[in-house]
């Protein structure tokens, strides 16, 4: 029979602290997890030029999701549904990973990773190395037919955007889409499920780069929290969850994931203080 583990004292209390202090205490806190998850967000991948979505300057600044990335905007201006995916495809090819996706790769090639959660869709964590990536928000490198559900290449859409004719299924004529979870769609029911039980069942849940706003996945680490994991978070803005933390880090992804994968491999001992934060 499960049963739900104690909930520990959050000793960092959500407050952040200076990168050198919070690496360390993230690093001591993956060697003692025997199952370690990452939570990552579009912070993660800005470092390699894509745009994140609220920011200034990001997906939806002067644009409305829902006349562009939609469900109903796909049905009802297909048009106007590819133009923005075009663009989106665009950036994406020319993308590549970045130090903070080598280092969740190399951590999990330590063992201190067990598992990487993310809500992008750009692949760059498979790109980079990591073997066990859930995608609960789908992916770009694939089309997926509206109307019999068949999966192609992301390359049939788009070379169908390029000669400007609308993206058809071969087999059943059907539009074409990118395999991504729109507005107003639920999401893979395999994928979340899957990244729901690693939540419920880990050590450690780090989140990096995730403004966790966007639900249901920014529940997940409210449930790891309750069941007893330690939580750390990686982030350059506040999060509504910095107060369950263990440990806060304001810094960029890619500076600070580097430093923690180097101080996992040095083999340091737990310096008491930091392994029981």
């Amino acid at each position: 029979m499960l049963t739900r583990r104690a909930p520990r004292a959050r000793a960092g209390g959500g407050r952040p602290v200076d990168t050198p202090a919070g690496v360390r205490r993230i690093a001591a806190l993956l060697r003692r997890g025997t199952f370690n998850v990452v939570l990552t967000g579009a912070g993660v991948s800005t470092e390699s030029g894509l745009p994140d979505f609220r920011s200034k300057g990001g997906l939806w600044s002067g644009t409305d999701p829902a006349r562009v990335a939609s469900l109903s905007a796909f049905h009802r201006d297909p048009r106007a549904f590819y133009a923005f995916y075009q663009t989106r495809l665009a950036a994406l090819a020319g993308a590549a990973p970045n130090a903070a996706h080598r280092a969740i790769a190399r951590l999990e090639a330590l063992g201190a990773v067990h598992l990487v959660v993310t809500q992008n869709v750009d692949g760059l964590h498979q790109q980079a190395g990591s073997r066990d990536v859930v995608e609960v928000h789908g992916n770009l490198r694939e089309a997926r037919c509206a109307g019999c559900g068949a999966l192609r290449p992301i390359a049939a859409l788009a070379e169908a955007l390029r000669s400007a004719a609308l993206p058809r299924c071969a087999a059943c004529g059907g539009l074409l889409r990118p395999n991504v979870v729109l507005f107003e769609e639920l999401l893979p029911a395999a994928a979340y499920g899957r990244a729901q039980s690693a939540c419920e069942t880990c050590g450690v849940l780090l989140v990096v780069g995730s403004s966790l706003e966007v639900y249901p996945v920014a529940g997940l680490p409210a449930l790891a929290v309750r069941e007893g994991a330690r939580l750390a978070i990686v982030n350059r803005e506040p999060t509504p969850l910095d107060g369950e933390a263990d440990v806060v880090v304001r810094d960029d992804a890619g500076a600070a994931l580097p430093r923690i994968a180097d101080e996992v491999a040095s083999g340091h001992p737990d310096r008491s203080a930091e392994a029981n934060a």
